[in-house]
């Protein structure tokens, strides 16, 4: 027996969430997984009502009790800070030092990406995105703010511990699962101080993988190569700023941040699953919101608890249902966030 904390946030998280669990529930019926959920109402509405974001000792709960964590969407604009996301989402991830964010880039169907030609073979590789420190560490500050002569400062804060641990994530992964190459993107022509740190570290790190090929490209190059020549990639590791923009564009690629699974992971220990998407406010309550991110997030979390067919059946059902055309408008359908997800449920069948 599992045991998965859900949260389904903001927005359109609930209705999303939602039928991520029935497809849980689904392979649960069909594939013997023992799951028990519990579900959280952290969120805006919690947050706007009693001021709570993260709850004490919500953390050191969910360590102790918990397999993994199943989230929405956060975002909410009755609080413009945006305050509660932060303390919901970047307390999961620094508290529970989640220090790998993968995203998967896969092609579910020709029809979905953008790229003229382009097949499903062509474009399926992962991102390891370091996750917990670089540009969005929180260090930095304002010198006479609100004058003519304001400055502000953003630091980026690389550790060797930190760098380290996420290439030798993205190299391992590479070797359990058949890759044959990984590359390294960063700017160090320009961030020369960081840079140096995470060229050292990945020379070093990859010597440790004399099967695998390593490769370096400067992000700007890799924005660009992800367009024209998609297929070069198998596993790609960066920094956290770079990581969270190429990952957006991974998802431009195969169909759009409605697709798009994430995965916020310490090898080992309690993580946290999210669609990449955001909580999309206009869209709330609609019943037009694509639930596929949610669904493969689910699955992604699934093959993380060592329930790799579980995992394999749900993207199949969702390839299928992509062929079929049942899906939501954003992907050329006409099916409700329900209805699409029952499709999903309907495809999945038993070992």
């Amino acid at each position: 027996m599992k045991r998965i904390a859900v949260i389904p946030g903001d927005g359109i998280g609930p209705e999303v969430i939602a039928q991520a669990v029935e497809v849980l529930h689904r392979v649960e019926q069909a594939h013997g997984v023992r799951l028990e959920l519990v579900h959280f109402d952290w969120g805006a509405d919690r947050f706007l009502r009693e001021g709570v974001a993260l709850p004490d000792g919500a953390l050191q709960m969910l360590e102790r009790d918990f397999d993994a964590i199943l989230a929405g969407a956060f975002g909410d604009p009755r609080v413009p800070s945006n305050e509660h996301a932060e303390q919901i989402l970047l307390g999961m991830r620094r508290g529970l030092d989640l220090y790998i964010n993968l995203r998967p880039v896969r092609l579910l169907h020709e029809r979905l990406t953008p790229l003229k030609g382009r097949t499903e073979a062509e474009i399926d590789f992962v991102v390891f995105r370091e996750n917990t420190e670089g540009a969005y560490c929180g260090a930095g500050g304002f010198l006479k703010r609100g004058t003519p002569e304001e400055i502000a400062t953003q630091e980026e804060i690389n550790t060797r511990r930190g760098v380290e641990r996420i290439v030798a994530a993205a190299f391992e992964h590479a070797r359990r699962h058949g890759r044959q190459r990984v590359t390294m993107a960063d700017k160090s022509n320009v961030q020369r101080f960081g840079g140096d740190l995470w060229q050292r570290v990945f020379r070093e790190v990859a010597a440790r993988y004399e099967e695998i090929e390593a490769e370096h490209q400067y992000v700007d190059a890799m924005a660009m190569f992800m367009v024209l020549d998609p297929g070069r990639y198998d596993v790609v590791v960066t920094n956290n700023l770079f990581g969270d923009i190429l990952t957006d564009l991974g998802a431009g690629i195969v169909g759009g941040l409605g697709v798009a699974a994430s995965g916020n992971i310490h090898p080992g220990r309690v993580s946290l699953f999210e669609p990449v998407h955001g909580s999309a406010p206009p869209l709330a309550g609609k019943g037009v919101a694509n639930p596929i991110g949610a669904i493969l997030t689910a699955a992604m979390m699934l093959e993380y608890l060592g329930f790799d067919r579980a995992a394999r059946e749900i993207e199949r059902a969702v390839r299928e249902q992509i062929a079929a055309g049942e899906t939501t408008r954003d992907l050329g359908g006409s099916l409700s966030t329900a209805e699409a997800g029952r499709a999903i449920c309907r495809r999945i069948v038993g070992r």
